[in-house]
């Protein structure tokens, strides 16, 4: 029961991680203060909770935690969220702390869902189950955000045409003016890239540990980085290149098919993807 306890807290933690690290990312394109604060504080809370672990641990033990890869593992995951709330409060380095964070995360959740330092069996094979389902709840969510800002840029599109052939009509009323249908897709897109990055993240590690004759090139891995890679491009042709309007908003449309052929043919050409038939 005990052990339980304790894994149902660290996967607590690694999703209030996951949060934290998507608020990060949100201050890191836009400069949003509002969104450091409160990833701030959440990763505070995971700082707390790994602190009370750590030193419960060393009591337990008698010595301190870094005689096996494990214990290095935490040990290492502490050291780097206590650098990145130092770095965070006294030198604002955005770019420093969000990579910082997703090094941590991939960390912590190397430590976390690692069946060989669980004694119970079972609950060893619980972990890599749960491990599978938060990889696909994050993918889902991901591709939900891409989905939507699909329908905004969309939107966008037919307002665009109506504005230019002047067709002033209740049908244009009706849609939001142009600069907030473009600016609901580029955070519904912000929100996606965070979260594909996180669920390959954990995909890539449960592939690890639970196929024997796992390869870096199947199709949908492929298909996820290209996507991962594709958006990113549209955040950088957004925020650096000041790329905005009818352009982007196809760059958009154009990565919104490449996601229905990953999600389609990807998963039925892909050798372990078929948790969706």
């Amino acid at each position: 029961m005990f052990e339980q306890t304790m894994t149902r807290l660290h996967e607590l933690m690694i999703v209030l991680y996951a949060i934290s690290i998507l608020f990060y990312f949100i201050d890191f394109l836009n400069k949003n203060r509002k969104a450091n604060l409160f990833a701030f504080w959440l990763l505070a809370i995971v700082w707390v909770l790994q602190t009370i672990f750590l030193f419960l641990y060393m009591i337990d033990t008698g010595r301190f935690p870094v005689l096996t890869i494990f214990e290095g593992l935490y040990f290492y995951a502490w050291v780097l969220i206590t650098l990145s709330l130092v770095i965070n409060r006294l030198l604002r380095v955005d770019f420093t702390v969000f990579f910082t964070n997703v090094l941590g995360f991939i960390i912590m959740a190397i430590h976390t869902f690692a069946p060989v330092q669980v004694e119970s069996r079972a609950m060893a094979e619980q972990l890599v189950s749960e491990l599978l389902l938060i990889h696909i709840t994050m993918a889902i969510l991901s591709y939900g955000a891409f989905s939507l800002s699909f329908v905004f840029s969309l939107l966008y599109l037919l307002q665009f045409k109506l504005l230019k052939e002047k067709k002033w009509g209740q049908r244009l009323w009706r849609i939001s003016d142009l600069s907030k249908l473009e600016k609901m897709s580029y955070i519904l897109n912000a929100i996606g890239v965070a979260m594909l990055l996180l669920s390959l993240i954990l995909g890539l590690q449960w592939a690890f540990i639970k196929l024997p004759n796992f390869i870096l090139y199947d199709p949908k891995i492929i298909g996820s980085f290209i996507l991962l890679i594709l958006y990113s491009i549209y955040l950088y042709l957004r925020i650096k290149k000041n790329v905005f309007g009818k352009s982007l908003a196809m760059l958009n449309a154009a990565a919104f098919l490449i996601i229905l052929i990953n999600f389609f043919l990807g998963s039925r050409l892909s050798s372990f993807h078929f948790w969706y038939s």
